[in-house]
Formats: C-alpha cells, structure tokens, sequence
C-alpha cells in the first residue's frame, strides 16, 4: 500500500518541483472501497441479539470413520475405567449412531458415547438447539489439530456436518480458532485454512449457506487466544498481522476476537500490552474467558465489577460486547485430581442464570455460552446423564447434573436466556421455573 500511494502522488510531486502554484495541494488517493456483502437471503445479519454457544467438536470414537480413536475421550492412548479425559458423560438416549465403550453402568449395560464425526449425531444437536431457541454456535477450530491431516479431515468433516444442520434447523454458524498450542508461524497458517475454507464450503454464498453469521456487514469470524499471561508461543503483536490479514485493507471479514477476562484492566490472567487494546479497538466484537474466573458466590463481586466497565469502554471505543456465561466447571478426570470433580457448582442452574441475567441487566447485547458439548471441563449445556446415572470409572467418577433435573434442562435454560435476549418479556434476576 505505501508503494502505490507514492505512485499515485508522483503526478503531485512533479507539480510541485515546478512551483506552479505556491497554493497548489496534493490530492488524497482515492480510498480502497470496503467489500460489500450482497445478504439477500442471509438470515442472521448481526451477532446482536443472538445466544450462541462454542461448539468443540472434537471428539472421535473408535470405528467411527475419523481414524482417530477415543480422540479427547482418552487419557493416556486408554478410554476405560481409570482413564478418561470426560468429566461428565453424554446421554446418548436419543442418538440414531453410537459407540459401545469399556465403561459400564452399576447394573452391568455396556455405557456408550456419541461421534460428531457421524451426521446424524451433529443434525441432532442442531435439532436440540432449535427446539431450545438457542441460536447457533461457533465451530471450533483448533489451530494445532487442523494442522496436521487428520484433525483437517476430521475437522472439515463435522464442520461440513454443522454447515448442512444450521441450515435445515435455521441456526447461526460461525467459524472460530482456538490458538491454544499455537506458535508464531501459525498466523499464516490460519490466514490459509481461512480462505480455504471459504472456497471449499461456499461458506459467504447465501443460497448455499444462508446461516452463516454476518455483523457490520461482513461474514464474521473468531480468533480466541488472544492477550493471556500463560506463556504462549506466539504474541500480541502476530495476532494484530493476523488481523490485519484476514480483515485486509477492504475490510473483507468482520471478526470477534476472545480475550482474557481483565484484559481491560491488564490483571490476573492478561498479558501487560497496551498493544492488546489497540488490536481489540481494530476488531468488531470482544468476548472475554471468564470460565473459572468465579463461581455463584464471588459472581458479584468480580462480574460486578467488571461486566459494567469492559461494556463502557466497548461502547466508547464502537465495540461491540459478548460476555461469556457458563453453566458450572469439573476437570477431575482430566487433571487426575479428584478434588476437581465439580470445581464450579451448577447450583441446579442457578450460578448459570446469575451470569445471564447480570449481563441482560447490565446492558450486552449478545452471549456467548461456553460449552455446547465440552464434557472434558464440564461446561457442556447438551443432553449429559444425571447424578446416580453415570457409569462406574474405577476408583475415580463421573460428576452427573443435578439428579432431579431432566437431561435437557441446561439447554432449555440456555434458551430462556436467548428469548429474554430476542426481547420477551417477564424475565429477571430470578431463575425461570420450568413449571410455568
């Protein structure tokens, strides 16, 4: 771009060797024109409004096709009792395919789980979402796994499984990279799969894939990873290359990008760069990490705190906000830590609606619900079996939602949330009762 201003300001500059003129003025090059998206037929115009969640994606059953084994259901090459990454178990009642494991159930059936590598289990969570009235996801795409040809070809699969789902049940679809594991030289890597993304999937053609979500005008995408204090391998100033790359200078992407919780303050789990705001300040919305940052009793004194201030500052700066509410927190099997089995209390759903309501009461306009489906730290929203229903796991366990629940009350919950956020009615910081 410097190359072809001065080019274009040669004429000028010749003019005024001549001194023709002592009140001659150069002329600005003309402005590199924005793309504009023709969204005729898109069905989701801006993230605001929405309720979505992050989508994993990520696991793999043996004989499921992917050739990738029990992929993040194993802990060290083994998915049997004793050795599994999952905290809590899915319930695959209502799975058309699914995979028998090692595990087993007190009364000796054979425990099973579910791979979104198969079509018919990624419709069904579709289906739950529409049923719920949650809007959408983002698609999880992580950098270190799609790298190499498996995790792509698993990757792409259950990607190309969601894009064909959102669009027969109506949801928001978005693509999102989770940099954990990432080093410097990925930012280019990223940039590639982008736009390979775009042609393999058609993914901005609106007959093809009307779901994909837009904001300000543009296809948008996530980049989460960016700005902690966790000694990561790549820094501030790659993410703003990689910005600066995908947006281009026509501005060809509208992107989110996920940050640390006290990025704007620079504490706790942030990264001391001012040049952390001024990327943020170039992109279109922020949603800060605040899975493990609190739990329902310090809810109020942190959120309370922060919530109010990261919006004032969005809205001086003309960003737009997503704050991150999630249901509760166990890694207990993934840490080998038995005291990590229910870290963060569900609360019977109640820590979940704190977080929703505090952010509706003090002003976002959008919610990002971490996880749809992540079983592995136990902020999963889906379908997963009760407390007393789990199978046995050796001398360790399995942490089940709340017994009197039904299986299906975190995403019905979630769904309230959405609704109160598409502007109904009779909502408030009092959890609603199902009964009603």
């Amino acid at each position: 771009m410097k190359i072809l201003n001065f080019l274009l300001l040669l004429p000028f500059l010749s003019l005024s060797c001549k001194a023709a003129d002592d009140n001659a003025k150069p002329v600005d090059p003309k402005p590199v024109e924005e793309v504009k998206y023709d969204t005729t037929g898109v069905l989701f115009k801006s993230y605001k409004g929405l309720v979505m969640a992050g989508y994993q994606g990520w696991f793999t059953a043996e004989g499921d096709g992917a050739g990738r084994g029990w992929h993040h259901y194993q802990k060290g090459g083994k998915f049997e009792p004793g050795s599994s990454s999952i905290d809590f178990w899915p319930d695959v009642t209502d799975y058309p395919k699914t995979y028998n494991t090692a595990f087993k159930y007190a009364n000796g059936e054979t425990a099973k789980v579910y791979s979104p590598y198969d079509e018919e289990s990624v419709d069904l969570h579709f289906k739950w979402m529409k049923e719920h009235d949650i809007d959408g996801v983002y698609m999880q795409r992580f950098v270190s796994e799609v790298k190499g040809e498996s995790g792509k070809k698993h990757f792409n699969k259950v990607l190309a499984n969601a894009l064909k789902a959102s669009k027969k049940y109506g949801r928001a679809i978005s693509i999102m990279y989770d940099l954990s594991g990432s080093v410097s030289a990925d930012m280019d890597f990223i940039v590639k799969d982008w736009e390979e993304l775009q042609k393999l999937f058609a993914l901005f053609d609106n007959k093809q894939n009307p779901t994909y979500l837009r904001h300000n005008g543009r296809p948008l995408v996530a980049i989460w990873g960016v700005g902690f204090n966790d000694g990561r391998k790549y820094t501030v100033s790659d993410i703003q290359k990689l910005v600066e790359k995908i947006k281009g200078p026509t501005k060809k992407a509208s992107i989110l990008l996920g940050v640390p919780y006290y990025w704007r303050t620079f504490g706790n789990d942030t990264e001391n760069s001012p040049l952390l705001h001024t990327v943020i300040k170039n992109v279109d919305v922020v949603m800060p990490w605040a899975v493990g940052r609190y739990n329902s009793s310090s809810y109020t004194s942190v959120a309370g705190t922060h919530l109010p201030g990261d919006i004032a500052w969005c809205k001086t700066n003309n960003i737009d906000y997503a704050p991150l509410v999630f249901p509760g927190f166990s890694w207990g099997n993934l840490k080998n830590d038995k005291s990590l089995y229910n870290q963060i209390p569900r609360g019977k759903g109640e820590f979940l609606w704190k977080q929703i309501a505090g952010a509706k009461m003090s002003g976002a306009e959008a919610l990002y619900v971490a996880m749809f489906d992540e079983v592995d730290e136990g902020t999963a929203i889906f379908k997963t079996k009760k407390e007393g229903e789990t199978p046995l796991n050796g001398d360790g366990k399995f942490v089940g939602i709340e017994a009197d629940l039904p299986a299906d009350y975190y995403l019905w919950l979630t769904g309230q949330g959405a609704k109160w956020f598409h502007g109904a009615t009779g909502y408030g910081a009092q959890k609603p009762d199902r009964a009603q």
